[in-house]
């Protein structure tokens, strides 16, 4: 199965949006793969305004979310995994959804695995 995460950032991000307010993604800045303003990240950290008005070319895809914005007048193309993405919440209320840094999401939940060898034996 696909990942459920990508979904959920869609989602809400769109709901956000439908709401009039400020989309805020939190992002986890050590992420090999990540492209992100190095000045700006705190703590590891990065926390990225996806207003509308803010961003272009917005990508919203099941393994990134590109999009191209400025940064201290330094047009910048922005490349957050979605396994980075830590929360995205909107900036007013703080309404979202934080992800759990644990979750594993390439192994199948408990109770789920493929079962030992079968425990059969030959009656005559």
């Amino acid at each position: 199965m696909t990942s459920l995460k990508p979904y959920l950032i869609r989602s809400i991000y769109e709901w956000i949006i439908d709401n009039n307010l400020t989309p805020h993604l939190l992002v986890d800045a050590t992420h090999p793969h990540a492209s992100l303003p190095k000045d700006y990240i705190e703590d590891s950290k990065i926390v990225l305004n996806m207003r509308p008005e803010a961003i272009q070319g917005l990508s919203l895809e099941n393994t990134t979310i590109e999009f191209n914005a400025r940064f201290n007048g330094q047009s910048m193309h922005i490349i957050a995994p979605v396994p980075a993405v830590k929360a995205i919440y909107a900036k007013e209320n703080g309404k979202g959804m934080v992800f759990d840094e644990n979750e594993d999401e390439d192994t199948p939940p408990p109770g789920n695995s493929p079962p030992a060898r079968p425990h059969l034996r030959v009656v005559k």
